[in-house]
């Protein structure tokens, strides 16, 4: 176990430090400016959530992804369809509903949409959106063909709220879908995937066993549109507090508190939930089932410390790195931006899950390196993307509708492997560093251009969470269209040398 978790520890450091080291060297040549006290909290901030994804990596590993495959594959092999679909739902609805990071979102957004209206519509839309994951599954359906007609129905909605004049929550709609596919949500998810796969579908379905993050990231999206039509007309929206406490300590400790109540929460109801399907159906060893309770020891105090450290300081730095950038030249913004995009999201705890699982399912066939490199990219380009729409007053649905149009083209020239893959990356990029720390730099950036007013925070503010989760669909598809070009070219090679070696060689035939 010890070995196992300095594993962890070294994986993390080489997440995390790269950031803490760029923010160093930005204050070193003055791009931006903090405080000693607030270097300090930084600091200690980044060492807790070094610990906090490095515990958290290892829980997931020994807890939540054979809770998750556990009840996938004993449901599916029991022939136990309906209860599946039962408990599923039960679970996309109690996590979603105990996420961390959408009681951010709701929280952001309580002077728009009631708090616990939001949060309950929500988590009944990914409940929803996972059995139509399962019967994808079940009845062998085309993933792309699904999300296809889903967003069709997303931009019909789109189209309606510009008609009525609300286009000013769209951003904020699209960001729904990325928030809420946080880390206790993803790995469980994604190991259901596998155990229904595993089951049902023929070794040669690789892609079978992806497309639960998608769907669970577009449920909101579209719940978020249809509540957004019935808004009033006159909106008024309150920026966050984004203060950095005096006292690091104290509030840290307030935060711990905070984050102990959310997350214990939300794993004590998947708890209640495994240990009702496993007394009923699966039964499990009482070694297995103590082996997997320690595993949640492990994420539930990992994820404290990461979220707390992430809220208490990494929120109020964000969000004053992106109000000092506006000062700067756009350009030498966009510049910086796209290395701290590329770099928070190698530093997501639920990305390191999702790669090392890709690489398992496809037997090595997507590589680790490559994926690293395409999200990286990705993000980069997207954080990018947001400055230049902020600064330029740029509508999110000109980014947003050609983004998807590509990727649904793209889909048409790529293995249907990295067309699941990418959709489900995209949820998975966006998890709490994005919307505790990426997010709040865009927000301080919109606010110092345009002098604290909050409507058009809101219109060109939000959206950076929505543009990180396209970039992954991007990037992943043209990591494929590569992938295409280089083997087309290896058989080109492969061909031309056995045609070569057979003009040499004589065939004799005998009488």
């Amino acid at each position: 176990m010890i070995k196992e978790l300095l594993g962890e520890l070294k994986k993390s450091c080489f997440s995390v430090l790269p950031i803490y080291a760029l923010i160093m060297f930005l204050l070193l040549v003055r791009a931006i400016s903090l405080s000693g006290y607030e270097i300090f909290s930084f600091s200690i901030a980044t060492l807790f959530i070094i610990i906090g994804i490095s515990l958290f990596n290892y829980g997931a590993e020994h807890a939540m992804t054979p809770i998750g495959v556990n009840v996938g594959k004993g449901l599916t092999k029991r022939g136990k369809f309906s209860i599946l679909l039962i408990v599923v739902f039960a679970f996309g609805f109690f996590i979603t509903v105990a996420e961390p990071d959408l009681s951010v979102l709701a929280l952001q957004t309580k002077s728009i949409f009631p708090e616990w209206v939001l949060i309950i519509s929500i988590g009944i839309s990914v409940g929803i959106f996972l059995l139509l994951a399962i019967l994808k599954i079940l009845k062998k359906i085309d993933l792309i063909r699904i999300l296809t007609f889903l967003y069709m129905i997303c931009f019909a909605f789109v189209a309606l709220l510009c008609f009525s004049n609300k286009d000013i929550l769209i951003a904020l709609c699209f960001d729904s879908g990325g928030v809420t596919t946080g880390p206790m949500t993803v790995p469980f998810l994604m190991a259901i995937g596998v155990g229904i796969a595993s089951v049902i579908a023929q070794k040669s379905e690789k892609e079978a066993s992806f497309g639960f993050i998608a769907l669970a990231s577009i449920g909101p999206i579209i719940v978020m549109l249809v509540m957004s039509l019935f808004t009033k007309s006159e909106l008024t929206y309150e920026i966050a507090d984004y203060t950095i406490s005096d006292n690091f300590f104290l509030s840290y400790g307030l935060f711990l508190w905070e984050k102990f109540k959310g997350v214990g929460l939300a794993i004590s109801l998947l708890l209640i939930c495994f240990l009702v399907v496993d007394l009923l159906f699966l039964k499990l060893s009482k070694k297995r089932l103590l082996k997997l309770f320690y595993g949640l020891i492990f994420v539930f105090v990992g994820l404290v410390i990461f979220l707390a450290a992430v809220d208490c300081t990494y929120m109020g730095i964000g969000y004053k790195i992106g109000s000092k950038l506006a000062e700067d030249n756009i350009w030498i913004i966009v510049l910086i931006v796209f290395v701290i995009g590329a770099l928070t999201v190698l530093a997501e705890p639920a990305i390191q899950i999702l790669i090392h699982q890709v690489e398992e399912m496809t037997n090595g066939l997507v590589k680790k390196k490559y994926m690293f490199v395409a999200l990286a990219f990705g993000v980069g380009i997207a954080l990018s993307l947001a400055v230049i729409r902020i600064y330029f007053k740029i509508p999110i649905v000109y980014i947003i509708v050609p983004g998807y149009l590509i990727c649904f083209i793209l889909s048409f020239f790529v293995p249907k492997i990295y067309t699941a893959i990418a959709f489900d990356a995209g949820g998975v990029a966006t998890g709490p560093l994005t919307s505790s720390f990426i997010l709040p730099i865009a927000l301080g950036l919109c606010a110092q251009i345009n002098f604290g007013d909050t409507n058009n925070i809101l219109l060109y503010g939000f959206g950076v969470v929505s543009l990180v989760a396209l970039s992954p669909l991007l990037s992943i598809e043209l990591l494929g269209v590569i992938s295409n070009i280089v083997d087309r070219k290896k058989v080109r090679k492969a061909i031309k040398k056995v045609l070569e070696e057979d003009d040499k060689v004589l065939i004799y035939f005998g009488d």
